[in-house]
């Protein structure tokens, strides 16, 4: 379990993955945009760790500019049952939405 748990463990791992169930294959700068919040620096370092876990393949095509692909191996994509299990367990504990009738002649009862 604890090997299983140090393959995923980063910040930024579950959001490369689930990004990678979502596209077949996707370039260095896609991941960059659809994860906005992470450094190039540790981009790299995120993917270059499960690259060597063997989760996701690393292609290079030489060309310029270089252009440089991801995607899920069979041991990645076999992570799919946890993925959809960690999905179903984050809808069930959304807090449901607040109603929007909390007005009463015009006042907020919450200020009240």
């Amino acid at each position: 379990m604890q090997n299983a748990l140090g393959i995923l463990e980063g910040r930024w791992k579950m959001m490369i993955l689930s990004h990678l169930f979502g596209e077949a294959v996707m370039r260095f700068s896609d991941l960059q945009r659809a994860i906005p919040k992470v450094s190039q620096k540790m981009l790299i370092q995120q993917l270059r760790s499960l690259e060597n876990d063997g989760v996701i393949s690393r292609t290079v095509h030489p060309q310029v500019p270089p252009k440089v692909e991801y995607q899920l191996t069979e041991l990645g994509r076999s992570l799919a049952p946890v993925f959809l299990a960690l999905q179903d367990w984050v809808a069930l504990r959304r807090e449901p939405a607040r109603p929007h009738e909390w007005q009463s002649g015009g006042r907020d009862r919450r200020r009240s």
